[in-house]
């Protein structure tokens, strides 16, 4: 399977951290690992860097190597698809040390030699969810607890991928936490892409035309190792990823705004088309807590592994974390280009998702990240189909002509 295949690569993949620094990051890892019994303070690492810049190749390469080293070690994320496709793979018995985020309010202080945070602004402000019982809810911040847990803690991110309102994992909130624990900080920033077949240039153009920072790279041009195709109607988008993953099994998926309904299933197991556009129809991925699922579809956790997940549409929240050779993407109504304005405007209304669409004075900010995000998932392939003429042009104004 193709995520499989994305761990062959990693552990094929040490030439990675050749690479300067991947290499630095990863040396200061095992070097304040091997010394956490010795030294007096915690130490905290900081890894910044965009997509496909390698950030779980480094994660996963520590993990089994302070493994090997004997050290008590956990992997960690705040992403159910992540963790459980993680666990899927290594199997049973290794499965216990991949975490999520709100399982180290229990532990005892040092308890853990390393904790490795992938995923990390993903870290939610505190670790109570709507199951916590009255009498367990804490208002610790979760970050306090994950520095609390372990000796030395290690934190991957990509601040422009936070995309709702209860997730804080930027690395100001993670050095302040440090602080209050005297820890010791090391920041280190990557910057070379392996993704998106080694272009940075793709990835700079995505932040430069969604305004999330300013780049040198205001028109795309030509790249040999990776195509952008801007489709005529969602048939043709789904068409382009069903073509492509017929060619290689769990090559490529389809994702979208969250800007429709996601309904259960019916009583057979059957998944409603919930994203209608025009005559296309197409469903959501099955929702995790399901009742029954008619055969051949997997849920929403497994989603972005399983061979048939290609079917179903995902969302960015079953997509964050991972990567597929192509993508496609239904872009909503929830975030368009006002050629008057010269702007991006945010349609809170036009949003499914509730928790993101309360938050008036944001919306923008997690609309862009999560096209950013949904936009980087592909590493030789990004197919796109807008509802919105107006944002279509927009991306059709900032592409060399001659890829159009």
């Amino acid at each position: 399977s193709n995520y499989g295949s994305k761990h062959k690569r990693i552990i094929q993949s040490l030439y990675y951290l050749q690479k300067l620094e991947q290499n630095q990051a990863n040396n200061t890892i095992i070097d304040r690992a091997k010394k956490c019994t010795k030294l007096k303070n915690k130490s905290v690492i900081i890894v910044k860097g965009g997509p496909g810049t390698g950030k779980s190749v480094i994660a996963l390469n520590a993990l089994a190597e302070l493994l090997y080293k004997g050290q008590k070690v956990f992997h960690a994320t705040g992403s159910k698809a992540f963790t459980t496709t993680l666990r899927k793979i290594v199997g049973t018995r290794a499965g216990r040390l991949f975490q999520y985020f709100n399982a180290f309010g229990k532990f005892k202080e040092n308890e853990i030699d390393v904790l490795i945070a992938d995923e990390a602004h993903r870290i939610r402000k505190n670790s109570n969810n709507r199951f916590t019982r009255k009498e367990n809810r804490s208002e610790i911040p979760q970050i306090d607890e994950l520095i609390k847990a372990a000796k030395v803690s290690v934190f991957f991110l990509d601040e422009n991928q936070i995309v709702r309102p209860n997730e804080v994992g930027s690395s100001e909130v993670i050095k302040d936490a440090a602080k209050k624990f005297n820890a010791e900080i090391f920041e280190f920033e990557l910057k070379t892409q392996f993704r998106c077949s080694g272009s940075d240039g793709y990835l700079l153009w995505i932040d430069n035309t969604l305004n999330i920072k300013e780049t040198a790279h205001p028109v795309l041009t030509k790249n040999e190792k990776m195509a952008f195709k801007i489709c005529n109607s969602p048939e043709e988008l789904r068409n382009e990823i069903i073509n492509k993953n017929k060619e290689h099994t769990n090559s490529a998926r389809l994702v979208a705004g969250f800007c429709w309904p996601w309904s259960y299933p019916d009583n057979d197991g059957n998944l409603k088309g919930d994203i209608v556009i025009g005559n296309f129809k197409a469903t959501w991925e099955a929702k995790e807590d399901s009742i029954k699922l008619a055969k051949d579809i997997p849920r929403a956790s497994l989603w972005a592994y399983d061979p048939n997940g290609v079917n179903q549409v995902g969302s960015i929240y079953t997509i964050q974390g991972f990567e597929t050779d192509y993508i496609g993407v239904i872009w909503g109504e929830d975030l368009t280009y006002d050629f008057d304005k010269k702007d991006w405007v945010g349609h809170p209304e036009k949003s499914a998702d509730t928790a993101v669409k309360r938050d008036k004075k944001n919306f923008i900010i997690y609309a862009k990240n999560t096209y950013r995000t949904l936009l980087t998932r592909g590493m030789k392939g990004v197919y796109v189909y807008f509802i919105d003429k107006d944002t279509e042009n927009y991306f059709k104004s900032r592409i060399d002509k001659t890829l159009l």
